[in-house]
């Protein structure tokens, strides 16, 4: 009886015997077809962009240029927007300003020389005409909470969420004196944008109630000091200081005009 090697050296046929290509080899029968190769089964099938037609390989690199030029479009104008003034925002700054503005704002108010060091919230309350003709004057609705408690654990916060409150004030003070009275015509502008805001957050509140209307608006704001870390030695008072601005009549509301007492 013949011996066979049972070493690693040695690979066992179908039949029972040794493959004489040996533990390296490769054996050239298939389960297909009689004339077939090894090679065209084993070739791995295309994936990714290399898989689609040629057609649509033109469309996907001339997808990502698009892609791509916009990016450095847009980073381009951020930097000029933050970058000092040069030639370039000189003659093209109002471009620049018309895309960065106002979902792409940048600004260096956390850094030095001047970090914001203070808390403003702007409140809001209404006189109302109640269903059976009486005046009822609302509490203060602190509208700059509400916009907290809505993006506190919120991962994607709105826009309007962050900003519309923030801004339409800022807007404010920034057109008019320390009088309330509107310099220009962007000051007439910010008490119109304030007061739509004031009759859409009442009316999230249900502020005037079933069958109620809101007549007028007044807003103030409340500002405090944030407080100094301990290890700094400054001393700063943790009193509020208000600034309330005049009351501001409702468009469309009831006989509004006979009950303003402020601006329009």
């Amino acid at each position: 009886m013949e011996a066979y090697d049972t070493g690693s050296d040695a690979r066992q046929g179908r039949d029972g015997q040794e493959d004489p290509a040996g533990s390296d080899g490769a054996s050239e029968q298939t389960d297909g077809p009689v004339g077939t190769t090894g090679a065209a089964a084993a070739a791995a099938p295309r994936t990714g962009v290399a898989a689609l037609s040629p057609r649509y390989q033109v469309g996907a690199v001339v997808a990502l240029a698009v892609v791509a030029i916009a990016v450095c479009a847009h980073i381009g104008m951020v930097f000029l927007h933050v970058a000092p003034s040069n030639t370039l925002t000189k003659q093209h700054g109002e471009a620049v300003d018309e895309w960065v503005f106002p979902e792409f704002e940048q600004n260096w108010k956390l850094f030095a020389p001047n970090p914001l060091q203070q808390n403003i919230s702007v409140q809001v309350r209404a006189d109302v005409s109640t269903a059976d003709g009486a005046i009822r004057t609302t509490g203060w609705y602190d509208l700059s909470a509400e916009d907290g408690r809505a993006i506190d654990g919120n991962p994607l916060p709105s826009h309007t969420q962050q900003n519309e409150l923030r801004r339409a004030w800022d807007f404010f003070v920034s057109s008019h004196d320390s009088n309330n009275r509107p310099v220009g015509m962007r000051g007439t502008l910010s008490e119109t944008y304030l007061r739509h805001i004031a009759v859409q957050r009442l009316d999230r509140n249900d502020a005037a109630g079933p069958g109620g209307t809101v007549e007028r608006v007044q807003y103030r704001s409340r500002t405090t000091n944030v407080e100094p870390p301990p290890w700094s030695g400054e001393k700063v008072s943790d009193r509020p200081t208000y600034r309330e601005l005049p009351w501001w009549t409702v468009p469309g509301a009831a006989n509004g005009g006979a009950k303003d007492g402020g601006a329009a």
